[in-house]
């Protein structure tokens, strides 16, 4: 077979013209690559170069078409969009970056939360106790505490309180899961756009598990945690209980931790009685409490209570018109509350709680004993002194006591301006009393055996070095211990100091209710030992409620919050500490003191009153401390670095406590100050065995008997107790029945042979033997009675006296005036013994149960002062006249 090759089947030859394309090449575009495809012959494949080629003239032979492999054609080639891949990419690589970040946000959550406790352990902690403080007529003197406020539920406020912290704090916190995404991305492109970080994007529920659970530092850590435990908070509580917590334990500045608090704090009212204008005012606070509080800054506090209410009527919480009219004008000042002088007893009753109850661990509340008009009284007096006097006369601060002659504090004032200095002159201060002290040195002295007409040489002296000088410069040489107090003379204070001895003087300071630690020293008598005003005022209570000790007490009863009583004030107290007939005699000077001496400037009127000054020196320190039967009140001025001023116990202290007494005692009862009458009262006093001269013991109890004698006529009297209440009961002989009795103790001051009492029948001059008690007569020694007749010293009777054939037997008498006994009478038992523990002679009595006689203490003669120092003499006829002459020699003279 032959075989012919055309000259267009040769390698690199080119078609003829017009003839049609070949198959395999059909559809291929220009410069592409086609793909070889098999022939059916191998004479495709022969290499015409090696072969010499193909002669031009020489036709081509056809080739034969391929096989066919099917109908598919190759895909047309689209146009490629550049923008529309860049997308792609960006897609592509923005998920690959958003998977990559969510396992790094899962790893940072799982590595952060991992360091938090089990969550089976998590639990909301307490919130820190509150002590509400009440008035005597329940109004709320002050919370206090580490909040300053007590926990309120979120349905006892009005609706637009919360209202307004969620539109001003977390408008989306009904709806998000405790982690808002929408306002963390809102946040984040404000921040981008500012390049600073604009404002936070913590919800409610986050910073309630700040606040409750971690610490305020800024870490990613925090955070993270703060994300993780709001997302448990929501899980676990409402919505309502998270907001709750959240206004309960949220800080408004100021102190103040709590909606409670802040209300108060700011407003005075109960976040219950809230205005629409003051909550939003409180939630604008809350993003910077110290910058936009009203009391620090009134502007920003206003500009934020418009931004809150606007926020309010966004959210369709209120309207408007509502938002416009709850307001202030920004040309306005806000008017807050300003915490007053009760807030120092609020202070004071603070530091209490731990001595009655311990630890406070839950919500209390205390019932105070303070008069709420008292208080604002006191605080309106003492401000205004020192506003008006005290540029003039030196002095910036004023403190002011008051108290029922019982110690129950009804005022108290601390200082002039509370939220300026919360240091409390009344309580914590502790000052030089100066001559207010004096009382408890003539005290001493009268316990001794000097009275108020004592005479006492008023000049110079030097004791060891100490040489006492009177203020004024001046001296009146004799003078009367009761002129000596009245006008304060500093060399007589010092010399009774010195004769009953210093020890003495504290003894009695601290019986009386003086518990700031004393040093004995002879310079006490002019009181340079610093005490507080609120124990030296209740020292003075005695005087004032005939002798009896008190405690200053400020709280009446505690509860808890529910109601249980924890706490009630009962009426134990000291007892008596004066005796009556001492008593009688310090009040009379001390009335001397303000009638005619340097309390002269103080005024009371329709009431008798009595007190007694006090200037320390350079003036640094001036008070008045005086008292009613109803009433004791103790003023202090000075400065707090204890600088020189020109004032004087007095002067403006006197009219403090004038202004303040007169308001004090509207509408109370008038009434004497005691005297020294033992009317009315038993006395009690130990029995002492006739065999023995020992004190008797009750072979039923094992304890000392005691014995009850009529002060009146000396004679026992029959008493019981009543087992229900322990009231002392005692026989009255006209019903027959046994009625309340007021018993006192005997006074316990030794007897020496001395000066007749005066009122006890006996002539002043008339001596007393001290081993019987006695009377002696003058000339020969003897014994006698009052009308002058011998006394058989065996028997106590007359010489040669007898009454159908037996001795009498002489009741005891006491008397009335002084309350001393007339001197016991022996019974024929034989020589009347001495009380060993008093010195003093023993009366015979008769037991009423038993019939029989027994000897008991007498009450006691008084001491007769050493004549090298004092001297006594009768009682001036008239002491108006002796007063006079004072008033001449020592005229404005005011310490």
């Amino acid at each position: 077979m032959d075989f012919r090759i055309s000259a267009d089947d040769r390698v690199g030859s080119q078609p003829a013209k017009g003839a049609k394309p070949r198959a395999s090449a059909r559809g291929k575009a220009s410069g592409q690559r086609v793909e070889p495809s098999i022939g059916g012959s191998v004479g495709m494949f022969v290499d015409d170069e090696r072969s010499g080629g193909v002669p031009p003239n020489v036709p081509r032979a056809k080739a034969p078409k391929p096989p066919r492999r099917g109908k598919s054609r190759p895909a047309p080639q689209r146009k490629r969009s550049r923008s529309g891949g860049f997308l792609m990419g960006v897609l592509w690589w923005g998920f690959v970056a958003c998977l990559w970040g969510g396992i790094a946000v899962i790893g940072v959550i799982v590595y952060y939360g991992a360091q938090l406790p089990s969550s089976n352990t998590w639990a909301i902690p307490d919130r820190p106790p509150n002590i509400r403080i009440l008035a005597a007529d329940g109004s709320l003197i002050s919370n206090r505490g580490a909040t300053g406020g007590e926990a309120i539920t979120y349905r006892e406020l009005p609706y637009y309180v919360p209202a307004a912290i969620i539109a001003s704090e977390d408008r989306r916190f009904m709806s998000h899961f405790g982690v808002d995404p929408i306002g963390l991305a809102a946040v984040a492109v404000e921040s981008i756009q500012a390049r600073s970080v604009t404002r936070g994007a913590s919800t409610i529920t986050q910073q309630v598990a700040k606040n409750l659970f971690l610490t305020p530092d800024q870490t990613l850590g925090r955070k993270v945690q703060e994300a993780i435990l709001a997302v448990w908070l929501e899980q676990n509580y409402t919505k309502e209980e998270i907001l709750e917590l959240y206004m309960n334990r949220v800080y408004f500045g100021s102190g103040a931790t709590g909606i409670e608090a802040a209300a108060q704090t700011y407003f005075g009212v109960s976040a219950r009685n809230l205005s629409l204008g003051q909550a939003a005012m409180l939630a604008g606070i809350l993003p910077a409490p110290s910058a936009y509080n009203p009391k620090s800054n009134s502007e920003r506090a206003i500009e934020r209570q418009r931004l809150s209410l606007n926020a309010m009527a966004q959210e369709g919480y209120i309207t408007a018109e509502e938002a416009k009219a709850a307001q202030i004008d920004p040309n306005q000042s806000v008017r807050t509350r300003v915490a007053g002088s009760e807030s120092y007893v609020a202070d004071w009753v603070e530091s209490l709680m731990t001595a009655y109850l311990g630890e406070v661990k839950s919500d209390v509340v205390v019932q105070t004993t303070i008069d709420w008009k008292m208080q604002k009284d006191a605080e309106f007096i003492v401000k205004e002194a020192v506003a008006s006097e005290g540029p003039k006369r030196g002095f910036t601060q004023g403190a002011l006591v008051a108290m029922d002659v019982d110690g129950t504090v009804r005022a108290m004032v601390g200082g002039v301006d509370y939220q300026a200095s919360q240091y409390n002159r009344a309580v914590t201060a502790k000052r030089q009393p100066g001559s207010t002290f004096k009382p408890f040195v003539y005290l001493a002295a009268l316990e001794k055996g000097y009275t108020p007409d004592t005479l006492a040489e008023d000049a110079q002296f030097d004791y060891n070095g100490w040489s006492p000088r009177n203020a004024s410069g001046k001296y009146a040489g004799t003078v009367t211990l009761r002129q000596g107090l009245a006008y304060s003379l500093n060399t007589i204070t010092a010399r009774l100091a010195i004769d009953v001895t210093p020890e003495v003087v504290v003894d009695v300071a601290t019986r009386m209710g003086i518990s700031s630690p004393l040093t004995p020293v002879p310079s006490i008598a002019l009181g340079t030992q610093e005490v507080n005003l609120l124990e030296l005022t209740s020292a003075y209570a005695p005087f004032a409620n005939g002798g009896m000790g008190v405690i200053p007490d400020v709280i009446t009863s505690i509860k808890s919050k529910e109601g249980e009583l924890l706490y009630e004030a009962s009426d134990a107290g000291p007892g008596r500490v004066i005796a009556p007939n001492i008593l009688g005699e310090m009040n009379d000077m001390l009335k001397t003191a303000v009638e005619v001496g340097t309390g002269k400037g103080a005024n009371l009127g329709g009431w008798e009153f009595a007190g007694k000054t006090g200037t320390t020196q350079d003036a640094k320190d001036a008070l008045f401390i005086g008292y009613t039967a109803a009433m004791v009140t103790g003023v202090w001025l000075g400065n707090d670095d204890a600088s020189k001023t020109t004032l004087s116990g007095g002067n403006v202290p006197a009219n403090i406590w004038s202004q303040f007494m007169a308001k004090a005692h509207e509408g109370k009862q008038v009434a004497s100050l005691p005297g020294g009458s033992y009317d009315g009262l038993l006395v009690a006093q130990q029995v002492i065995d006739p065999a023995t001269g020992q004190v008797a013991i009750d072979p039923a109890t094992g304890q000392p008997m005691t014995q009850y004698v009529d002060p009146g006529t000396g004679q026992a009297v029959q008493t019981m107790t009543d087992p229900a209440t322990g009231q002392l009961l005692q026989l009255d002989p006209a019903s027959g029945q046994f009625v309340a009795a007021t018993a006192v103790a005997a006074p316990d001051a030794a007897l020496q042979t001395g000066v007749a009492p005066s009122g006890t029948g006996f002539a002043p001059d008339v001596q007393f033997d001290p081993n019987t008690g006695q009377p002696l007569d003058p000339a020969g020694g003897y014994l006698v009675d009052a009308n002058g007749n011998q006394i058989d010293p065996a028997t106590g009777l007359p010489v040669g006296q007898v009454v159908g054939g037996n001795q009498v037997i002489q009741p005891q008498a006491i008397d009335p005036v002084t309350g001393y006994p007339l001197q016991g009478q022996n019974a024929g038992a034989g020589p009347v013994p001495i009380d060993a523990n008093t010195g003093e002679p023993m009366t015979l009595v008769t037991d009423p149960a038993t019939g029989q006689q027994v000897w008991v203490p007498s009450m006691p003669a008084r001491m007769q002062p050493p004549a090298d120092i004092l001297v006594e003499q009768p009682p001036l006829e008239n002491p108006g006249a002796q007063r006079t002459l004072m008033d001449i020699i020592f005229g404005d003279q005011e310490n």
